[in-house]
């Protein structure tokens, strides 16, 4: 299918990470011609979501880091004399220092198949290989959710359940070569939630505040049920474990841009609903709206009134300089010292609401983010978060769903050889792909790891430490077992970073039932088990059940955890990269920072330096403004004119699109 792709498009896009899917997204929504290409065989790249099976098979491949075999030996034969070639790495090498670990019943998952599972397909290039599973080989809960906006029929979701290996953003191909995606089949995330923890829609603000237990039951703390490791290989369908561990703030520009853009309507959201700290080797709920303060038995009365004081003088801190301006060269930690507020107030605002560093974050940055985390409170629940269901692996697929809606075309397992670039006017003009084929386009985008080493040589990378873990419950239990909670470690000692945990539960549709999920992130000093371990050990039972001792019993015991080190891209200017084009942009991948706040970022200022004049990722037309001229409507009707000027509608989706002719009443009005 790849010798049929056309040869000239308006932008290529490699690699299918969050801020490029944007950008795809972006520039189809704008009219233009978009080819997605990524030599993997799932979407998301470093942004993806796998299933347990999918896992393994990644942490296998990055262990061995096999290197793709070349197809097209011959393809520098295709550059002419007034061309030169930028080569792209055939081999990623942005994880590292991957160690995993089984802590649980280690009885033998030999022979234990996945239920549900699609038979494995070899990498494309990689011979020594098995195909990853990615996250979106889910099973649909028979629950009922709320999404927003979704326009599906009856008659697509039958057809969808009939045919589960149907490729979309999102689904791994069927096909062994590289596959053609011009309009995926279903959205990402728009199976139904689950009906104990029901999901939010963007757009509406929550009526009611969700409810959440304050105070940790005694009669919570039940035996857990025990769980085997072939339970976990046969149930790992039910996994969908992100390798980029964030939460997306409320009132952030991702939302916004979900919202504006429709792509909301592809995925559906579960608030967070606890926000946790760890303070004297204890977990502690944080008090975060002013009904949770004032309902908090941990606080006394005194520091209530403390917090809601300052707290509100967060909230507009601009208007009352006086108040800080003579700490500004100071730490926030320092500038909250002179605030005469409690050690564990200190605690809490620091670590679990501004969630900055203790010892390099101004004072104005610690406002700042305190005021954000308030901001954000009380739009869709008690705590300022909102997560994607199925995962973070969600967000770029659906992106890459409305670009693929309004034209772009999607090859995955489809690897580019290099960038050709013109001498004479020091543009890029084309790609070569693995098929020797020729590609060529005004602009490209390619994210950072598909870059060689020759290109990379000025830049200077960060690490991000990651680790994600499967337990048998949570770190602070309550009468209700679906919670979802973000806690903020601090430093352990000199020189190291905090730690931002984040514990779903089975109701965000990323573990099996009786099982939390757990996803460590801060930046790197050392490998990732140097990084992480000690906060693990502080939190979680590592020992087996023989081994035991009875202060262990008490923490949630490990059943599984996978350590690996993730290269951070963010933050690297592109006058650091040797060689490359004026209309070449490299796109990042994901930061250790929470939120998504970079990628969205970095796609907007590069789609408007492509494009100044073009709106960024505008809404979708309604379809009841759409205004067709009435000698298009006559062969639409009759349903013989296929011509480019009067597409027949195909779906509900392309006939909001505004192709052809279409103009909507507000472009008639101008």
């Amino acid at each position: 299918m790849a010798d049929n792709l056309p040869t000239e498009f308006d932008v290529v896009v490699v690699g299918t990470g969050l801020p490029e899917s944007i950008i795809a997204a972006a520039c189809a929504r704008s009219g233009q011609r978009v080819l997605h290409v990524d030599s993997r065989n799932y979407y998301g790249g470093n942004w993806a979501s796998f299933s347990f099976s999918g896992l393994l098979s990644w942490i296998k491949e990055n262990q061995q880091k096999t290197d793709l075999s070349d197809e097209c030996e011959d393809w520098r034969k295709l550059i002419l004399e007034d061309e030169e070639a930028i080569p792209l790495s055939s081999k990623d090498k942005t994880i590292q220092h991957v160690e995993d670990f089984c802590f649980g019943d280690q009885d033998s998952a030999e022979g234990v198949e996945e239920a549900g599972a699609l038979p494995k397909l070899p990498v494309f290039g990689a011979p020594g290989a098995q195909g990853l599973s990615p996250a979106s080989e889910k099973e649909s809960p028979t629950a009922e959710g709320i999404s927003l906006g979704s326009e599906q029929s009856p008659a697509a979701e039958g057809s969808e359940k009939e045919n589960p290996a149907a490729e979309r953003p999102g689904e791994e191909p069927q096909s062994p070569e590289a596959e053609q995606a011009p309009a995926p089949g279903a959205g990402a995330g728009t199976a139904p939630g689950h009906g104990t923890a029901p999901s939010t829609a963007l757009g509406e603000s929550a009526l009611e505040p969700a409810k959440t237990e304050t105070a940790p039951s005694e009669n919570a703390a039940q035996e857990p049920k025990k769980i085997t490791y072939s339970q976990i290989v046969r149930e790992g369908r039910r996994f969908n474990i992100d390798l980029a561990s964030k939460l997306l703030y409320s009132r952030g520009p991702l939302i916004d841009l979900l919202i504006k853009s429709n792509v909301s309507r592809y995925a559906e959201f579960k608030n967070a609903t606890r926000v946790l700290a760890f303070r004297e080797g204890k977990v502690e709920q944080v008090p975060c709206s002013r009904a949770d303060v004032f309902n908090s038995r941990q606080l006394t009365m005194v520091e209530k009134r403390m917090l809601m004081k300052f707290l509100t003088f967060c909230l507009d801190y601009e208007q009352h300089p006086e108040e800080y301006q003579d700490h500004e060269s100071s730490t926030f930690a320092q500038f909250l010292q002179t605030r005469k507020l409690t050690h564990s107030l200190q605690h809490f605002i620091l670590h679990s609401i501004a969630m900055v560093s203790e010892t390099e974050s101004s004072t104005l940055e610690g406002l700042q983010a305190t005021k954000k985390f308030l901001q954000c409170l009380g739009r869709y629940g008690n705590t300022p978060f909102l997560f994607p269901l199925y995962g973070q692996g969600e967000i770029p697929q659906c992106f890459c769903r409305l670009c693929a809606v309004f034209g772009g075309i999607y090859c995955l397992r489809h690897a580019v050889r290099c960038l050709v670039l013109d001498r004479a006017s020091g543009r890029c003009k084309a790609i070569v792909d693995h098929f020797g084929q020729r590609i060529s386009a005004s602009y490209f985008i390619v994210e950072d790891s598909y870059l060689s080493e020759s290109t990379c040589t000025n830049v200077c990378y960060r690490q991000i430490s990651r680790a994600v873990l499967i337990t048998d419950q949570s770190v602070l239990n309550t009468d209700s077992e679906q919670q979802v909670s973000i806690l903020t470690v601090p430093p352990l000692g000199l020189g190291r970073a905090a730690v931002c945990v984040i514990e779903l539960c089975s109701s965000t549709m990323t573990c099996m039932k009786d099982t939390y999920l757990v996803h460590l992130t801060c930046p790197s000093t050392k490998t990732a088990r140097e990084d992480l371990e000690p906060v693990v050990q502080k939190l979680f039972n590592l020992n087996t059940e023989k081994e035991t001792e009875n202060e262990e019993l008490e923490k949630p015991r490990v059943l599984w955890a996978v350590y690996f080190n993730m290269r951070d891209s963010s933050g690297v200017e592109k006058s650091s990269y040797s060689g490359l084009p004026s209309n070449v942009y490299v796109c990042s991948g994901p930061d250790s920072a929470l939120g998504n706040d970079c990628a969205v970022k970095q796609a907007e200022t590069i789609f408007r330096e492509m494009f100044p004049t073009e709106e960024f990722c505008p809404p979708p037309p309604n379809p009841e403004d759409i205004i067709y001229d009435e000698d298009e409507i006559e062969p639409e009707e009759s349903g013989l004119n296929n011509s480019p000027e009067t597409k027949p509608e195909s779906s509900a989706e392309e006939s909001s699109s505004g192709d052809g002719a279409a103009v909507t009443k507000e472009e008639m009005n101008e």
